[in-house]
């Protein structure tokens, strides 16, 4: 009987050992089993199982990913958008950027700031960079549908005489006479039928003299179709040079002044979209 009770007493020893050890190491036994050999209840087997599927599956997902924006690149042109907003005519902007022009004809440091933005704007038309370019014929469209890179015709600066700011550098604004740059926004593949030009008006009740370079404002045909960026790069767009010939009587008043594009398909009118075909500024001039 001794025997037996020394039995059962080293066997309720042992499993008091067994329950103590198990309540020390319970967060072990869970990330890692020596008994088994799992990690976070897995052999090692069953991760390389699921690493193995999660590796072909996204695998996959990338290859079905990569082959979309392949097939997409090839319907892509290099030169034209696939999708373009269907705009009939184009804007106008101006040059100096401003939609107030206001200085004092007798303070240089006034009006140094848009007198810069022409010269840095006219960069591009310089004579000698223009002449590297092609002399195109006179009221014709320059056509090149079958020609990889498109020539571009000349613009020169040249051309903008009073308002190019060659012979006066201040373009007219030291004398109270300020030109204004208009250009049209590039629209790819732009034919305008007739012969664009642009003609400005006085908003307010006395007429304004003005004079633009090229004479008339026209826009020849010449600098049509534009094919964009890529296949058009010595591209520049035309521009029409407008000088206001203001009087004493017009300085310290301001003068509203509105340029639309006339004598072509391109349209000017457009209640709902107001720089379509035009553009609005004003001007005041103090002595």
């Amino acid at each position: 009987t001794g025997g037996k009770a020394e039995e059962e007493k080293k066997e309720r020893t042992e499993e008091k050992k067994k329950e103590v050890k198990e309540v020390k190491e319970p967060a072990m036994g869970f990330i890692y089993n020596r008994r088994t050999g799992e990690f976070l209840g897995r052999t090692a087997s069953s991760w390389g199982l699921i690493l193995l599927f999660y590796l072909v599956f996204y695998g996959f997902l990338a290859a079905m990913f990569l082959l979309t924006m392949w097939v997409m690149l090839l319907t892509l042109d290099d030169n034209v958008p696939k999708h373009q907003d269907r705009v009939p005519s184009p804007g106008l902007v101006i040059r100096p950027h401003a939609a107030e022009i206001s200085f004092n004809r007798s303070n240089p440091a006034d009006y140094s700031g848009y007198v810069q933005q022409l010269h840095q704007f006219l960069q591009p038309y310089e004579d000698s960079r223009q002449e590297q370019n092609e002399l195109c014929l006179v009221g014709e469209y320059t056509l090149q549908d079958g020609e990889p890179l498109k020539k571009a015709c000349q613009f020169k600066r040249s051309l903008l005489r009073y308002c190019s700011g060659l012979s006066d550098t201040s373009f007219g604004y030291s004398d109270g006479k300020p030109c204004v740059l208009i250009k049209m926004n590039r629209i790819i593949g732009l034919k305008p039928i007739g012969d664009p030009y642009v003609n400005c008006t006085s908003k307010g009740n006395a007429p304004l003299e003005m004079l633009y370079f090229p004479s008339d404002g026209r826009i020849d045909k010449m600098f049509f179709p534009y094919y964009g960026k890529k296949a058009h790069p010595d591209y520049v767009q035309p521009l029409v040079a407008v000088k206001l010939l203001l009087t004493k009587e017009d300085y310290n008043v301001e003068q509203t002044v509105e340029c639309k594009l006339e004598g072509s398909d391109l349209r000017n009118n457009d209640d709902r979209d107001k720089s379509l075909g035009r553009v609005i500024f004003r001007v005041k001039v103090f002595q």
